[in-house]
């Protein structure tokens, strides 16, 4: 923009050509997408119910006894399947919109009529690990092994072969990429560099990065900061308004996630209807599937592509 090219010349950033000094090439700023939007959302459903461990961790206090079963953290993850998942899938029909569900994939395997009702819905199964195991810990062929199973647990429930990834926690080892680009995936989401996606190089292959968020995502703000539901749709619309704003002169795109015990809830869909109301009616605001974003980025020569 503008102001940033001001701010470095007075700073004398700039040679006699004109050009930087001391910043980092800077590709050329297209204001909107191929299909003609300018502010993209996309939102991820987390599906992890079933698939967490014994004893995982819960809104209830820590102190359970070794040997012991925490049979009420149980029931608050069962409360993704049977309310939560359900009543957001409801909400992204209500709005005519499609999402990406982060599918884990014993959770598929224990839970297969929603695993296929979310892909007969229309919405994305992508890959999010076999189970909560810390892939980053893995040798390449463990790795490999937990990641493909994963994959082929969603295909095997869904009859889809999920193309994007989200490692637990976004914490992916040195490997997962390039097993990734083995495995058939076109895309991952374990980065919050930007705001809007990119090209990467993997195995001399392109492959897709569609950004994360951490500041608007209901596990870090609901569950891990004891946000309400209403300042958790403040923040995202706040979120909105400036990326929006922004889109007037560069792409950007607008990631939301919601796991399914916590976005599930009643007063999170009131706040998720809340919210999607008010983004309909700026022109120019598209929802699309991670996958869609991915290919859309992938063939577009205007894509950012980062060494």
């Amino acid at each position: 923009m503008n102001s940033r090219r001001n701010f470095i010349k007075k700073s004398g950033l700039l040679g006699l050509s004109g050009m930087a000094l001391s910043t980092p090439q800077e590709h050329p700023r297209q204001t909107q997408w191929a299909d003609g939007s300018s502010l993209i959302v996309s939102i991820s459903m987390q599906f992890e119910a079933g698939g967490q461990p014994d004893n995982a961790e819960s809104p209830f206090p820590q102190n359970i006894q070794k040997g012991y079963i925490d049979l009420p953290a149980s029931t608050w993850y069962e409360y993704g399947y049977k309310e939560g998942i359900p009543r957001m899938l409801d909400l992204w029909d209500q709005f005519g919109i499609k999402v990406t569900s982060h599918i884990v994939g014993t959770a598929a395997l224990k839970n297969p009529k929603l695993a296929k009702e979310i892909v007969d819905r229309g919405h994305e199964a992508a890959a999010h690990g076999l189970n909560w195991a810390t892939q980053y810990t893995m040798s390449y062929e463990e790795e490999k092994k937990f990641i493909k199973d994963g994959q082929e647990a969603i295909q095997q429930i869904t009859g889809v072969k999920a193309l994007g990834y989200n490692a637990n926690w976004l914490r992916r080892g040195p490997n997962t990429l390039a097993i990734l680009q083995e495995l058939g995936f076109i895309y991952h989401i374990d980065d919050v560099s930007r705001d809007q996606p990119f090209i990467i190089q993997v195995n001399n292959q392109d492959f897709a990065v569609v950004p994360y968020t951490i500041r608007c995502n209901d596990i870090v703000l609901i569950e891990g900061k004891n946000f309400s539901a209403e300042q958790f749709l403040q923040q995202v619309k706040m979120e909105f308004d400036q990326l929006y704003l922004e889109s007037k002169q560069q792409r950007r795109m607008l990631s939301i996630s919601f796991h399914d015990r916590i976005g599930g809830t009643p007063q999170m869909a009131t706040a998720i209807r809340n919210m999607l109301t008010y983004m309909q009616k700026h022109k120019g605001v598209v929802f699309k599937r991670k996958d869609e974003i991915a290919r859309m980025t992938l063939s577009d020569k205007n894509s950012i592509r980062e060494t």
